[in-house]
């Protein structure tokens, strides 16, 4: 399955209403994360609406951080992260949850669903998901 692939099956997981955001991403690799849904489910609750308050990072970037923990087996994942909220930055304009949704007033940046797909994209300009190798 493609990356872009991949995006679109997240941010359909979201928009249809049957994961949270950081769930739809790890979601859309779950041939590489082989989590069951049930320990799926748990591990990725509190990480709704910006960690609860709106006020933490994006559950979407979340889930490409903990995709490519997984996809490096926790080695050299640091640098891996800091090319994913790089680049998700650049593609939603923001990492935290309320500055994305434009909740103290400023411009709404990027849906749920788009946050999701670009937190997926982003996850591809770190890794070869084909060969699950890094770049």
């Amino acid at each position: 399955m493609s990356i872009q692939e991949r995006a679109e099956k997240g941010a359909a997981y979201k928009a249809e209403g049957r994961y949270n955001c950081t769930r739809s991403v790890l979601a859309a690799f779950s041939d590489i994360v082989k989590i069951d849904e049930k320990e799926l489910a748990a591990l990725t609750s509190g990480f709704v609406a910006g960690m609860g308050n709106m006020e933490g990072t994006c559950g979407a970037l979340v889930g490409a951080i903990m995709v490519a923990g997984i996809i490096s087996e926790g080695s050299g994942t640091l640098k891996y992260s800091r090319i994913i909220v790089d680049k998700f930055k650049e593609l939603c304009g923001a990492t935290i949850c309320k500055d994305l949704k434009g909740i103290d007033g400023t411009h709404y940046l990027c849906s749920c669903p788009d946050c999701i797909k670009n937190a997926i994209l982003a996850v591809g300009c770190a890794f070869d998901i084909d060969s699950h190798e890094a770049k």
